[in-house]
């Protein structure tokens, strides 16, 4: 298993302050955004993010433990979750548009 295969169970999308959404998929996705985008370089949530995030990586915490405290420091941050429940994606048709 490398890096790449670390996805969470479910998808983080969150609203940047921006206004712009964002999803976040995987734990290495969400570190760089921590380490690179993050709009406040302190705080003891980010802080904890960083280290569980890290420590995902090195496979020495679940990756759902780094993803709830992403979820938390993007909360600390003034960031609001917009979903993070499941995508799915379906090539069919609404009821409505069925003739």
């Amino acid at each position: 298993m490398n890096n790449q295969d670390l996805p969470w169970r479910a998808p983080v999308k969150v609203r940047l302050q921006s206004g712009l959404e964002r999803i976040f998929l995987t734990v290495p996705d969400a570190l760089d955004f921590l380490e690179h985008e993050w709009p406040l370089r302190r705080g003891q949530r980010y802080e904890r993010a960083l280290r569980k995030c890290r420590a995902a990586l090195n496979f020495m915490t679940p990756t759902e433990v780094a993803r709830e405290a992403f979820i938390a420091a993007c909360l600390e941050a003034g960031m609001p979750m917009v979903m993070t429940g499941s995508i799915s994606f379906s090539t069919q048709k609404p009821a409505s548009a069925v003739a």
